[in-house]
C-alpha cells in the first residue's frame, strides 16, 4: 500500500471531549515529547497531539517505535490527576483499559496484557506509554497510545505485533480517534471520580493475562515464573508459584499455555 493510498485524519468529523484541545501534525519524533514540551511550557490538561507520521516514537522497556505514515494512529494526551499519588500507577492501566474498551466498542476483539498492551489474540495491536512531566504548576502525565491500523505485515516491527487491517478489521482512523479518546475521558472521569474498584474489576476482565501461566523478565535480571492470578489495589499483577505469590509492579510479561 503507498501512503497516497492512505487518507489523512478528517478533522471535520472528529469528535473529541468539550474541553480537550487537539493538534493534528504532519510529522513527530514523539508525540509524547511533543506533549511533555507543550506541557512545561504551561499547556492546560487536555491537550491531544496527532501525529499523521510518528518517527521516533518510544515504547516501554526503552523500546522505539517507528510507523509508515498515515498508517496508524499516535496520540498523546496531558492529564493532571487529582488523585493520591499512591494510586497514579493505575493510569498506564486505564490508559489501556479505555484503548481495548475503544477498539471493542468498534467490533474489534481486542484483550489486554498486562500491564497495558492491547491484544488481538496474542498478537499486540496497541501499545502505551505513560511518562510524569513536572510542570510550573506540579506534576502531570502524558500518556501516549500507539494503535496499529492499516499497516502491512512487513511493515510491523516483529513477528508479535499485528495490524487492525491484518485482523481483517476495517476501522476509520479519524472514528477510531473519536472513540479513543471519548473512552479515555469517560474512564479518566471515573478514576478521577474515586470509582477506582469499578475500574480495578473492569481491567480484570479484560485482561487475557489471568487464569495464565506467564514468565516475567523482571527489571533486576531475574525471571518469574507462575501463573497470574490478580490485579491487586495498586494496579500491581499478582504471580504465583513455588515461592508463593510475588506482586510484580514492573516486567516484560510472556504468555504462555492457557491454565
Amino acid at each position: 500500500m503507498r501512503v497516497t493510498d492512505r487518507p489523512p485524519l478528517d478533522l471535520d468529523r472528529l469528535v473529541t471531549p468539550v474541553d480537550w484541545s487537539v493538534d493534528v501534525v504532519e510529522s513527530a519524533p514523539s508525540t509524547n515529547a511533543l506533549v511533555a514540551e507543550r506541557a512545561r511550557r504551561g499547556a492546560a490538561e487536555g491537550l491531544v497531539v496527532v501525529a499523521e507520521h510518528q518517527t521516533a516514537g518510544r515504547g516501554r522497556l526503552d523500546r522505539t517505535w517507528d510507523t509508515p505514515a498515515r498508517a496508524a494512529l499516535t496520540v498523546s494526551v496531558l492529564l493532571v490527576p487529582k488523585v493520591a499519588a499512591a494510586d497514579w500507577p493505575w493510569l498506564p492501566l486505564l490508559t489501556g483499559h479505555a484503548t481495548a474498551l475503544a477498539l471493542r466498542q468498534l467490533g474489534v476483539p481486542a484483550a489486554l496484557k498486562w500491564p497495558n498492551d492491547v491484544l488481538l489474540g496474542d498478537r499486540k495491536v496497541a501499545g502505551i506509554l505513560t511518562e510524569r512531566v513536572d510542570t510550573t504548576t506540579g506534576p502531570a502525565v502524558v500518556t501516549g497510545i500507539g494503535v496499529n491500523v492499516d499497516q502491512l505485515r512487513e511493515e510491523l516491527p516483529h513477528d508479535g505485533a499485528t495490524s487492525l487491517a491484518i485482523a481483517g478489521s476495517s476501522v476509520d482512523r479519524t472514528k477510531l480517534l473519536s472513540t479513543l479518546l471519548r473512552s479515555l475521558r469517560t474512564e479518566y472521569d471515573g478514576f478521577q471520580g474515586g470509582r477506582l474498584p469499578a475500574l480495578r474489576s473492569a481491567y480484570a476482565g479484560s485482561c487475557a493475562t489471568l487464569g495464565r501461566q506467564v514468565r516475567v523478565a523482571l527489571p533486576n535480571g531475574e525471571t518469574l515464573v507462575g501463573e497470574a492470578t490478580a490485579i491487586d489495589e495498586g494496579g500491581r499483577l499478582l504471580v504465583s508459584g513455588p515461592s508463593g505469590t510475588v506482586p510484580v509492579s514492573a516486567g516484560d510479561v510472556v504468555h504462555a499455555t492457557i491454565a
